[in-house]
């Protein structure tokens, strides 16, 4: 697997380097690689599925799995999560069709260039979600609060990616059939801002139709 680390997040132009997954949605590898000359493809880097917002963005790139193979453009979700344990995840909580891999030691994300934020900015930040938090909540208790609520039961192997965690970014590229980052959305993690946007999916889909031509 390769782990070559740039100090900031691909942007479009960038190249990407190859990177080899374990696959969750089947048996066997899925490498970058595998898509180069072959198709467009979306991937989506994000923390474990520890994480309730992770398991929504990887929910909205199955809704638009579907319209984005109408346009010749494959999707790939990787998650920190343990393989075997993620598995476990997606058999109760199938994505038809779209393709999923395990990334526990986030290589994928040193190799996108997705830093870590401090602890120290991580704990500052307070979430406010009026509708599904009684209140502005730090991440920490928000996470807890949402999976109690979502009734996502936390393993040893959640509880080992929470620890290595340390507010690690994700994020999500769009990549050419020649391994060129043709668009990219980057979570920021900041004090005091809202966090844990979504990308623009309308922008996104367009994008992509430029892509595929």
């Amino acid at each position: 697997m390769s782990t070559r680390y740039v100090d900031h997040p691909l942007q479009p132009g960038d190249r990407v380097p190859n990177v080899v997954f374990d696959a969750i949605s089947h048996e066997g590898k899925i490498a970058l690689d595998d898509f180069r000359g072959r198709s467009p493809l979306l991937i989506g880097l994000f923390r474990g599925l520890h994480c309730p917002f992770c398991r929504r963005h990887v929910a909205a790139m199955a809704y638009l799995n579907p319209m984005l193979r109408e346009k010749g453009v494959q999707s790939l979700a990787v998650v920190n999560t343990p393989v075997e344990r993620a598995r476990l995840y997606f058999r109760y909580h199938p994505i038809p069709d779209l393709l999923a891999a395990s990334d526990p030691v986030r290589a994928s994300h040193q190799a996108f260039g997705l830093r870590e934020v401090g602890i120290d900015t991580a704990m500052a930040i307070l979430i406010d979600l009026p509708g599904e938090l009684p209140e502005p909540m730090g991440v920490m208790a928000m996470d807890e609060f949402l999976n109690k609520k979502e009734g996502y039961q936390i393993t040893e192997a959640d509880q080992q990616m929470m620890t290595a965690d340390h507010g690690q970014l994700v994020g999500q590229f769009l990549i050419d059939r020649e391994g060129i980052v043709r668009w990219s959305f980057t979570e920021v993690l900041e004090a005091g801002l809202q966090t844990f946007q979504a990308p623009n999916s309308q922008e996104l889909m367009s994008v992509a139709s430029q892509v595929v031509h």
